[in-house]
């Protein structure tokens, strides 16, 4: 069986990244009758976050991404949180130390303090080390049960590897150029390269999907395999995702959290779209999916090596197409969420609003007229406003108190009438919309005034010539 992880480290909110592996690895899982294991790797404990494990499962809850396994959901391979699996890494080293291929460095507490404090380079503490590379392997077990200690991975000094990746090919990298890998902390905890090997091997991965960055530890990662005697797994390396300038996606230069754009409006079946083709695309180039056809048109295939721009202007016009053809009921039900409850949004509200938003949280603004007023003071120098556009208002007013009901149709012959009875020329349509809606700009007027009805339109002309006329 595919058996594949998405394994975030709780150090603060879901990244855009983490959510395209996470969603690549779904798609594949689910492809080939496959299971997705989500697993916690908590073993830097200078960087955890408190909340950040129930922020990372509430997020991907949200983005619809579902998982077999994990520390929400029981599984045969459990723990899934990498700190309640520390005895297993430790039985592990053991094992490395007892068959050569790693040894345990012993440090007084004044040194440990001494790295710290003065940032010796990894390098030249890596090159102290050394000493102890040939230390017995008895007195190295007895000693580490008493002294502070750290462990490292044996690597060759000469010779070469050759890994392969799905993406990128055969890599071939040169041992002569690597460090001696700590593999187990002076903390107890193990670094991410142990720990993750262990947990791929004992979980039954196949197919390990993760990021680029990871790509430099892949021969600490293979040493690891050789040395337990351990087949690896596939590996898949995905692109980058970059800024516009070409750098590394950072916060420094915007948004990177999921959690940032839900809160910005961002509907999640538009999210998901754009971000499966950040590196991918299918054999179609189409560009709108919803999950259904990611489902059927996915192949890792088709992922690009390359890396993959992340564009704010084109996120927000995919988020502008799924506003547009989403059923204006599902999008009342989650917008009367947002408003203040005294609104009693209609439906037809959103029909006339959806195709002019950006975010799900444009439609408070823009609905806000609805249920808010107040009347635009004109200044004496406005040349919309002459004698005879507030006479027109104060017919139209009078008009319009004669009915009970309104349509587009009949908004429109009205001002018609009007104008053609009073012999009334210039510019209407703007004063009307000031007068009703206390702004210059706004969606489809008669629309608009279909859905406020006649007696509002009339009150509310009322107190713009009550505001306005002498």
């Amino acid at each position: 069986m595919i058996r594949v992880r998405f394994a975030p480290s709780p150090t603060g909110y879901l990244h855009i990244g983490g959510l395209r592996t996470a969603l690549y690895n779904y798609l594949f899982a689910k492809q080939n009758n496959g299971h997705l294991i989500l697993r916690i790797e908590d073993t830097d404990r200078t960087r955890l976050v408190d909340g950040a494990i129930d922020s990372l499962i509430s997020t991907l809850s949200w983005s619809g991404i579902e998982f077999d396994e994990g520390p929400h959901k029981e599984g045969n391979y459990g723990p899934y949180t990498q700190s309640e699996r520390l005895d297993i890494y430790h039985q592990h080293t053991i094992q490395l130390i007892k068959s050569g291929n790693a040894y345990a460095c012993f440090y007084p507490k004044d040194r440990l303090e001494t790295i710290k404090s003065k940032n010796i380079p990894s390098e030249i503490v890596a090159e102290y080390d050394t000493r102890f590379r040939d230390l017995d392997i008895d007195e190295s077990i007895e000693k580490m049960k008493h002294e502070n200690h750290i462990v490292r991975l044996k690597i060759p000094s000469k010779g070469s590897i050759s890994i392969s990746d799905t993406i990128r090919g055969t890599i071939e990298f040169d041992l002569s150029l690597l460090q001696d890998q700590i593999i187990l902390k002076s903390d107890g905890f193990p670094t991410y390269h142990l720990a993750s090997v262990i947990d791929d091997h004992l979980m039954n991965i196949t197919h390990v999907i993760r990021g680029e960055e990871w790509v430099a530890s892949l021969p600490k990662h293979a040493l690891l395999y050789q040395a337990f005697e351990w087949d690896m797994p596939t590996f898949v390396h995905l692109p980058l995702l970059l800024n516009k300038d070409k750098s590394k996606l950072s916060k420094r230069q915007g948004d990177v959290a999921v959690e940032d754009y839900k809160l910005k409006g961002f509907v999640k079946d538009a999210l998901i779209n754009y971000v499966a083709l950040l590196g991918w695309h299918g054999s179609d180039n189409k560009e709108i999916y919803n999950f259904g056809e990611l489902f059927d048109s996915f192949s890792i295939d088709r992922i690009k090596s390359s890396g993959a721009i992340f564009d704010v202007k084109k996120l927000i016009w995919f988020n502008q197409q799924y506003i547009k053809n989403s059923d204006s009921k599902a999008l009342l039900n989650l917008i009367s969420q947002m408003v203040p409850s005294e609104w009693n949004l209609k439906i037809e509200m959103i029909d006339l609003l959806k195709d002019s938003v950006e975010t799900l949280n444009d439609f408070q603004d823009h609905l806000n007229s609805f249920f808010v007023y107040s009347p635009m003071k004109i200044s004496s120098d406005n040349t919309l406003f002459s004698d005879s556009i507030y006479n027109f208002l104060n017919l139209y007013k009078e008009a319009l108190s004669k009915h009970n009901d309104m349509n587009p149709n009949l908004f429109k012959d009205l001002i018609n009438q009007i104008k053609e009875n009073n012999d009334i020329s210039g510019n209407i349509w703007k004063p009307i919309r000031i007068a009703l809606t206390g702004s210059e700009h706004g969606p489809d007027i008669s629309n608009y005034a279909t859905i406020l009805g006649p007696e509002t339109c009339t009150n509310r002309i009322q107190s713009f010539l009550d505001l306005n006329v002498n």
